[in-house]
């Protein structure tokens, strides 16, 4: 049997550093548990425009479709600020959305018991809080057309336009019913109905999917802009959230720092398995950005890159055990004393080491020589790191709170979150 095939684009800034730790983890599962995958590496981003004059190139492109998984680092840079919007580092990662039509975006906002006290919020709040926000990726204001800067009159005008159809909203929205049936089995749904005609066919649509074929998940709706206040007010309302590709960039980043860092955060993005072969196309990311204030001086902490490599083991490759084992290890890592990002401590001094220090702390999940816990662990040397090149976007909310109802903390149902689920879920909805 042929091995499982990723593509790393390791990408700018901190995106090397961090996915050389993620390479090492790699090698201790094939030296340790026998795995063994076929790993190749190419260029995206800045690097890729410095290479080849585009941000990604169509080789590139065609070995991503290729391959059973990708992994990418972070994009972009100051270098590159001033090139032609078509050729910006990003476009590189949106092409690859595209053309990989990774549909459902999946950023969970996990609060590690050790980060609790980092969150801006208190203890109570954030501690053990866990949601899923699944975003829809490859639609939405991003993408929709007509878009640009144009001459009108006298004055330029930007435009961008907000476009949905009913597929692709069913279609994520399946996702999410999915993911909720193996969580708290609750999903929100957050969009404008009161104010965009994209956001009244999105209510209408999620309503419907749930209505026919998850009567049994508890759906509720709620305005985006209510969300993110409810998201800051008592964030443990909520099990999964579903929204469009605007709402969803700006409520996920909202949702990252009430786990204390933005930049230890992981995310996937999936699309439809093919109905002859059933490979779905997919690629991991850690939410964070290029750091390029950090770049070289080897203190990013590669945490979220290391997680996002976990959420491929689980939903592209389906080994559940091994992506169980290097969660429980980041966590015990984190619970050893390891400072996580500059986002939520001071910096610190010395040479990041973290896939030696997860493994050694994590001897206890399985992720070590042996089961048993070292008589004496090292100190810890994951370094903090500012983790993204820009602040979250200020949440804004309005009269419309006033609709919604805050919830006590509901008692949660925890299951299984291996990824044959969705991808039997969605084979069976495109077929």
């Amino acid at each position: 049997m042929a091995n499982p095939s990723l593509l790393i684009l390791p990408g700018d800034g901190i995106g090397p550093e961090v996915m050389a730790e993620v390479r090492k983890i790699i090698d201790w599962f094939g030296a340790k548990r026998g795995l063994s995958f076929d790993v190749s590496e190419d260029l995206v981003g800045g690097c890729a425009y410095d290479a080849h004059g585009t941000p990604l190139s169509d080789a590139t492109m065609a070995h991503a479709q290729e391959a059973d998984a990708v992994l990418l680092g972070a994009v972009g840079g100051p270098q590159y600020d001033n090139l032609d919007f078509s050729v910006k580092p990003e476009r590189g990662l949106l092409r690859l959305r595209k053309e990989m039509d990774l549909y459902a975006n999946l950023r969970p906002a996990q609060c590690f018991d050790a980060l609790a006290d980092f969150s801006s919020l208190k203890r109570e709040v954030v501690a053990g809080l866990d949601i899923m926000i699944v975003r829809e990726l490859t639609s939405g204001i991003y993408f929709g057309e007509p878009r640009g800067i144009f001459e009108e009159g006298n004055e330029r005008v930007g435009i961008n336009t907000q476009r949905y159809t009913e597929s692709e909203i069913e279609r994520v929205a399946r996702s999410a019913f999915e993911l909720a049936r193996r969580r708290g089995n609750r999903v929100c749904s957050m969009e404008k109905a009161n104010v965009m005609e994209s956001g009244v066919l999105w209510r209408e649509v999620v309503q419907k999917v749930h209505d026919t074929e998850y009567p049994d998940v508890e759906l509720s709706h709620m305005y985006a802009d209510a969300g993110a206040m409810q998201l800051c007010r008592w964030p443990k309302q909520f099990d999964v959230i579903v929204t469009d590709n605007l709402f969803g960039d700006l409520l996920s980043d909202v949702a990252s720092m009430l786990t204390g860092s933005l930049g230890m955060l992981p995310s996937a993005s999936l699309g439809l398995p093919d109905e002859k072969t059933g490979k779905r196309y997919s690629l991991y990311e850690p939410v964070h950005g290029s750091a390029p204030d950090i770049s070289g001086k080897g203190v990013a902490n590669p945490i979220a890159m290391i997680a996002s490599f976990g959420m491929c083991l689980r939903y592209s490759f389906g080994m559940v055990s091994e992506a169980d084992m290097l969660d429980k290890a980041i966590s015990a890592a984190l619970a050893s004393g390891a400072p996580p990002s500059s986002d939520t401590s001071a910096p610190a001094s010395g040479a990041s080491s973290v896939p030696p220090s997860v493994m050694n702390w994590g001897r206890s999940s399985g992720l070590g020589a042996s089961s048993a816990q070292p008589s004496a662990r090292p100190a810890p040397t994951i370094n903090p790191a500012h983790m993204t090149r820009r602040n979250p976007d200020d949440a804004l909310t309005d009269s419309n709170v006033a609709r919604h109802r805050s919830h006590a903390p509901p008692a949660r149902a925890r299951g299984r979150r291996d990824g044959s689920w969705l991808a039997a879920r969605v084979r069976a909805s495109s077929g």
